[in-house]
């Protein structure tokens, strides 16, 4: 059994962080874990996600052809951002870049990490109106077309606690 609690008022006391802080103990879910605990604990690990800020899109040269970054804002003040390259006759690429520079290398992140958990499970399931409010209705479209790909690429977070 795994049990995920925060130390009570009284000494010698915990208190489950949730009706579901209990969980059957698996060798998958200690590591996953593990894991976790290990990269929260890390200076340089990804942030923690208060809300999504501003979208943009642009369609490039080429028809068939775009790019939409979406910027995030964490509780740190900390650079997140998720960008969607697509190019003729190419799957769309998405990837997600930690600091002020939008990486055109940026890759998604690896399923049950920090990173992964903090968007799969701090993102809302379309782009808030806010986020495309300076955006063009044909320019909306295609980063709330992009932020569905991602979001379905990253898929449930499963989280329950």
């Amino acid at each position: 059994m795994l049990l995920f609690a925060k130390p009570a008022p009284r000494a010698g006391q915990i208190v489950l962080v949730s009706r579901n802080a209990r969980q059957p103990w698996s060798e998958e879910l200690n590591q996953t874990v593990r894991s976790i605990a290990a990269e929260v604990l890390q200076s340089d690990s990804p942030p923690a996600i208060m809300k999504v800020g501003d979208a943009f899109h642009s369609a490039g040269t080429v028809a068939g052809e775009s790019e939409t970054q979406i910027f995030l804002k964490t509780y740190s003040q900390a650079a997140i951002s998720l960008s969607v390259i697509r190019r003729p006759g190419q799957t769309p690429r998405w990837g997600v870049s930690l600091g002020e520079i939008v990486d055109e290398a940026a890759a998604p992140p690896q399923r049950n990490t920090l990173l992964w958990y903090r968007l799969a499970c701090s993102l809302p399931p379309r782009l808030p109106a806010e986020a495309l409010q300076y955006l063009s209705l044909y320019d909306a479209q295609a980063a709330q077309r992009d932020y569905t790909l991602i979001m379905e690429s990253l898929g449930s977070c499963g989280r329950t606690l």
